[in-house]
C-alpha cells in the first residue's frame, strides 16, 4: 500500500488569495492597505466578552512590528459570550472598518489558529455561533482585491489584547461599550 502523502498546504501559516481577475471594487476606493490585529477577550468562558483590533496602513515601514503605533483602533464591549465569540467578532469589526477605510488589501495577523485555520478552509467550523460569524468573515473578505490570514504568538497581539481588556475595564466603570479611534478621531457608543 502506498504511503499517504501530507496535503500541501500542511504546515503553511498565512492563507493568501491573490486573485488576478477583475472584482468590482465597491467600498475599496482609495485601494488602501492595512495590517490588521484583532483579539477577542471573555472573563469566564462564557463570560463578559469584547474585542480589541489595531489597523495599521501597510505601506508604512513599520507595519508588521508588533508596536507599530495604530492608524484605527475598535475596543468594543459584547456582553456575554464565548471568547471564540469574541475573537471571530473581532475579526469581523476589524474588516468592516477597514472596508470604511476604503481598503483593497488586508493582511490579518491573529493569535486565534481556530480562526486563521477556518477562514482558510483547512478546519471545519461546528458551532452555529461560529458558523454565522466566518460566513460574515469570508463575505467581507471576498470583498477584497487581496487577504491574508496569518497566526502570530500571542506577544505579537498586545496591542489588540490591551484594547479588549480595556473595553470590559471600561464598561464596570460605567463607560462606553464602543470606542472607535481612527486618525485622531474618536468615536463612542
Amino acid at each position: 500500500m502506498p504511503r499517504e502523502e501530507p496535503p500541501l498546504w500542511e504546515g503553511i501559516q498565512a492563507l493568501d488569495t491573490t486573485d488576478a481577475r477583475p472584482r468590482p471594487r465597491t467600498g475599496h476606493a482609495t485601494g488602501r492597505s492595512f495590517v490588521i490585529r484583532t483579539d477577542g477577550a471573555a472573563r469566564g468562558n462564557p463570560g463578559p466578552a469584547s474585542l480589541g483590533a489595531v489597523l495599521i496602513d501597510a505601506t508604512r515601514d513599520d507595519a508588521r512590528d508588533p508596536a507599530a503605533s495604530p492608524d484605527a483602533t475598535i475596543s468594543e464591549y459584547l456582553g456575554v459570550q464565548t471568547n471564540n465569540v469574541a475573537e471571530y467578532t473581532g475579526v469581523v469589526r476589524a474588516l468592516e472598518l477597514a472596508t470604511r477605510l476604503g481598503a483593497a488589501e488586508v493582511d490579518l495577523l491573529l493569535d486565534s489558529k481556530l480562526i486563521v485555520e477556518q477562514l482558510a478552509g483547512r478546519w471545519r467550523v461546528k458551532d452555529a455561533k461560529l458558523a454565522r460569524l466566518h460566513a460574515e468573515a469570508r463575505r467581507q473578505l471576498a470583498g477584497f482585491l487581496r487577504w491574508t490570514a496569518r497566526h502570530v504568538p500571542r506577544a505579537q497581539n498586545a496591542a489588540a489584547d490591551a484594547l479588549a481588556n480595556e473595553a470590559i475595564d471600561r464598561v464596570r466603570a460605567g463607560g462606553p461599550q464602543l470606542v472607535e479611534r481612527v486618525g485622531g478621531t474618536v468615536g463612542r457608543r
